[in-house]
Protein backbone atom coordinates (compact mmCIF):
# COMPACT_ATOMS: atom_id res chain seq x y z
CA UNK A 1 0.00 0.00 0.00
CA UNK A 2 2.85 2.40 0.83
CA UNK A 3 4.48 1.66 -2.51
CA UNK A 4 1.23 2.53 -4.32
CA UNK A 5 0.85 5.82 -2.45
CA UNK A 6 4.51 6.72 -3.05
CA UNK A 7 4.13 5.89 -6.73
CA UNK A 8 1.01 8.05 -6.98
CA UNK A 9 2.82 10.92 -5.28
CA UNK A 10 5.70 10.85 -7.76
CA UNK A 11 3.67 10.57 -10.98
CA UNK A 12 2.22 14.13 -10.87
CA UNK A 13 5.70 15.67 -10.60
CA UNK A 14 6.73 13.87 -13.76
CA UNK A 15 3.63 14.76 -15.74
CA UNK A 16 2.44 18.10 -14.44
CA UNK A 17 4.19 20.30 -17.00
CA UNK A 18 2.90 18.25 -19.95
CA UNK A 19 -0.78 18.27 -18.92
CA UNK A 20 -3.07 20.82 -20.51
CA UNK A 21 -6.81 20.74 -19.97
CA UNK A 22 -7.59 21.70 -23.55
CA UNK A 23 -5.74 18.71 -25.04
CA UNK A 24 -7.54 15.42 -25.67
CA UNK A 25 -5.72 12.41 -24.20
CA UNK A 26 -6.74 8.80 -23.70
CA UNK A 27 -7.70 8.00 -20.11
CA UNK A 28 -6.77 4.57 -18.74
CA UNK A 29 -8.97 4.65 -15.63
CA UNK A 30 -11.38 6.97 -13.84
CA UNK A 31 -11.88 6.67 -10.07
CA UNK A 32 -14.43 8.71 -8.11
CA UNK A 33 -14.16 9.85 -4.52
CA UNK A 34 -14.47 12.67 -2.00
CA UNK A 35 -11.84 15.16 -0.95
CA UNK A 36 -10.72 14.57 2.64
CA UNK A 37 -8.15 17.38 2.91
CA UNK A 38 -6.68 20.08 0.69
CA UNK A 39 -3.35 21.77 1.18
CA UNK A 40 -2.06 24.53 -1.06
CA UNK A 41 1.72 24.56 -1.22
CA UNK A 42 4.42 26.32 -3.16
CA UNK A 43 7.76 25.00 -4.25
CA UNK A 44 10.64 27.32 -5.05
CA UNK A 45 13.33 26.46 -7.50
CA UNK A 46 16.51 28.45 -8.01
CA UNK A 47 17.29 28.79 -11.70
CA UNK A 48 20.63 29.98 -12.95
CA UNK A 49 20.47 32.03 -16.11
CA UNK A 50 23.30 31.35 -18.51
CA UNK A 51 24.36 33.90 -21.09
CA UNK A 52 24.01 32.29 -24.48
CA UNK A 53 26.58 32.81 -27.22
CA UNK A 54 24.34 35.15 -29.17
CA UNK A 55 23.90 37.37 -26.11
CA UNK A 56 27.68 37.64 -25.72
CA UNK A 57 28.04 38.34 -29.42
CA UNK A 58 25.38 41.04 -29.24
CA UNK A 59 27.17 42.63 -26.26
CA UNK A 60 30.43 42.58 -28.21
CA UNK A 61 28.81 44.19 -31.27
CA UNK A 62 27.16 46.94 -29.21
CA UNK A 63 30.41 47.55 -27.32
CA UNK A 64 32.32 47.65 -30.63
CA UNK A 65 29.86 50.15 -32.14
CA UNK A 66 30.18 52.39 -29.09
CA UNK A 67 33.98 52.05 -29.06
CA UNK A 68 34.11 52.90 -32.77
CA UNK A 69 32.79 56.39 -31.95
CA UNK A 70 36.08 57.37 -30.32
CA UNK A 71 39.52 58.16 -31.73
CA UNK A 72 41.04 58.24 -35.23
CA UNK A 73 43.15 55.72 -37.13
CA UNK A 74 44.80 53.15 -34.87
CA UNK A 75 43.15 54.70 -31.81
CA UNK A 76 39.73 54.07 -33.33
CA UNK A 77 40.62 50.40 -33.94
CA UNK A 78 41.84 50.01 -30.37
CA UNK A 79 38.72 51.72 -28.99
CA UNK A 80 36.50 49.44 -31.12
CA UNK A 81 38.31 46.31 -29.91
CA UNK A 82 38.19 47.44 -26.26
CA UNK A 83 34.49 48.28 -26.63
CA UNK A 84 33.78 44.83 -28.05
CA UNK A 85 35.67 43.09 -25.23
CA UNK A 86 33.97 45.28 -22.60
CA UNK A 87 30.52 44.64 -24.10
CA UNK A 88 31.06 40.89 -24.12
CA UNK A 89 32.40 41.03 -20.55
CA UNK A 90 29.39 42.98 -19.30
CA UNK A 91 26.99 40.43 -20.80
CA UNK A 92 28.97 37.55 -19.29
CA UNK A 93 28.99 39.21 -15.87
CA UNK A 94 25.35 40.29 -15.73
CA UNK A 95 23.95 37.48 -17.88
CA UNK A 96 24.75 34.74 -15.34
CA UNK A 97 22.19 35.68 -12.70
CA UNK A 98 20.15 33.49 -10.39
CA UNK A 99 16.43 33.91 -9.97
CA UNK A 100 13.67 32.03 -8.20
CA UNK A 101 10.75 30.30 -9.86
CA UNK A 102 7.79 29.51 -7.65
CA UNK A 103 5.50 26.61 -8.52
CA UNK A 104 2.06 26.78 -6.90
CA UNK A 105 0.72 23.30 -6.18
CA UNK A 106 -2.26 21.71 -4.47
CA UNK A 107 -2.09 18.49 -2.46
CA UNK A 108 -5.42 16.64 -2.41
CA UNK A 109 -6.12 13.65 -0.16
CA UNK A 110 -9.05 11.69 -1.61
CA UNK A 111 -11.10 8.84 -0.16
CA UNK A 112 -12.25 6.79 -3.13
CA UNK A 113 -15.64 5.14 -3.42
CA UNK A 114 -13.98 1.80 -2.59
CA UNK A 115 -12.45 3.33 0.62
CA UNK A 116 -8.84 3.75 -0.58
CA UNK A 117 -6.88 6.90 0.30
CA UNK A 118 -5.07 8.53 -2.61
CA UNK A 119 -2.88 11.61 -2.29
CA UNK A 120 -2.25 13.66 -5.46
CA UNK A 121 -0.09 16.75 -5.88
CA UNK A 122 -0.76 18.80 -9.01
CA UNK A 123 -0.56 22.34 -10.38
CA UNK A 124 -3.15 24.80 -9.14
CA UNK A 125 -5.86 25.61 -11.64
CA UNK A 126 -7.53 28.88 -10.60
CA UNK A 127 -10.75 27.72 -12.31
CA UNK A 128 -10.85 24.52 -10.27
CA UNK A 129 -10.27 25.06 -6.55
CA UNK A 130 -10.87 22.12 -4.23
CA UNK A 131 -12.44 21.99 -0.76
CA UNK A 132 -12.97 19.19 1.74
CA UNK A 133 -16.13 17.26 0.86
CA UNK A 134 -15.97 17.94 -2.90
CA UNK A 135 -16.77 15.01 -5.16
CA UNK A 136 -13.87 14.47 -7.56
CA UNK A 137 -12.73 12.13 -10.27
CA UNK A 138 -9.16 10.90 -10.55
CA UNK A 139 -8.03 10.48 -14.15
CA UNK A 140 -5.19 8.03 -14.76
CA UNK A 141 -3.16 8.56 -17.95
CA UNK A 142 -0.18 6.67 -19.38
CA UNK A 143 2.18 9.28 -17.97
CA UNK A 144 0.40 10.69 -14.93
CA UNK A 145 -2.70 11.34 -12.92
CA UNK A 146 -4.99 14.36 -12.60
CA UNK A 147 -7.86 15.28 -10.26
CA UNK A 148 -10.91 17.21 -11.49
CA UNK A 149 -14.12 18.28 -9.80
CA UNK A 150 -17.01 15.95 -10.64
CA UNK A 151 -20.28 17.77 -11.21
Amino acid sequence: MRVLITFLLLIPFLAQAAYQRNTARPVNEVVYGQVETVRYISQQQIVESEAKGWQTLLGAVVGGVIGNQFGDGTGKEVATALGAVAGAGVVQHYGNQQYRVEHKLVEILIKTDDNRLIDVIQDIDRNMLFSAGDTVRILYFDNGVRVDLHQ
